[in-house]
């Protein structure tokens, strides 16, 4: 064997697969689906009757914030809702405080379907609602039928969960008044300017709203909300 010809050999057998991989995916014959953005699986027939739960996201949402919360509701038999300001595709960001940095680093995420855009949510469809973290709060808390999905969730006593920059839209909404909240420190103003009260801590719990600081206390706030839709569900 010529030992000096065989990285050439296998480099063509590798293109030469790597084209016929190709070949089969543009055909057809191989599904690329699970590569492809994150969807809800809202639209599955499987999924019609399930109790609906709105994930409020936007472009530079937090993807960690995001997805834990997501997956936690669809092993407790809840169906997540990706609600936008408009019907597309939306990119996520990690975010991470880098050593000797004193602000967050970002890199982009993972892209996620939306399902709903705000203006065509009805709120009495579903059984609770979710403010993901990020930078997409700075900009959606604006968004008018954003805000009055937000009251109709708190004045109907419906589950609600914040976690970091999350905070921005109960508090443009003006429901958090006499509020403790947790959130990541440097939206402590965010809350305070609207009335509400700031909670450095792992998870608030007050009424109805369940909130935590970032995706690092995820194991600490989200179990809480899940079973607070879980008594709701079983009350019906």
């Amino acid at each position: 064997m010529d030992t000096a010809r065989t990285p050439m050999k296998l480099r063509l057998f590798t293109a030469g697969l790597l084209g016929l991989c190709a070949l089969a995916s543009a055909a057809g014959l191989i599904d690329n689906k699970n590569q492809a953005s994150i969807s809800s699986g809202a639209d599955k027939p499987e999924n019609a009757k399930k109790p609906k739960v709105l994930i409020v996201i936007g472009d530079a949402t937090e993807l960690l914030d995001t997805m834990y919360p997501v997956y936690r509701l669809q092993e407790a038999g809840f169906q997540p809702v990706f609600a936008t300001p408009e019907k597309r595709v939306y990119q996520t960001v990690l975010h991470e405080v880098k050593p000797g940095w004193t602000i967050t680093k970002e890199w982009e995420g993972y892209t996620i379907n939306s399902d709903i855009a705000f203006k065509d949510i009805k709120p009495e469809e579903y059984a609770g609602i979710f403010f993901s973290g990020g930078r997409a709060p700075e900009y959606i808390r604006e968004d008018e039928a954003l805000l009055a999905a937000t009251r109709w969730f708190w004045e109907n006593k419906k589950p609600m969960m914040s976690v970091c920059h999350g905070v921005e839209i109960p508090a443009r909404a003006g429901i958090v008044k006499g509020l403790r909240m947790a959130t990541v420190p440097k939206c402590k103003f965010d809350l305070e300017v609207c009335g509400g009260i700031f909670v450095n801590a792992p998870v608030v719990i007050d009424r109805h709203m369940v909130s935590g600081r970032t995706f690092h206390d995820n194991g600490a706030f989200v179990g809480p909300w899940i079973k607070m839709l879980e008594a709701q569900r079983d009350q019906k």
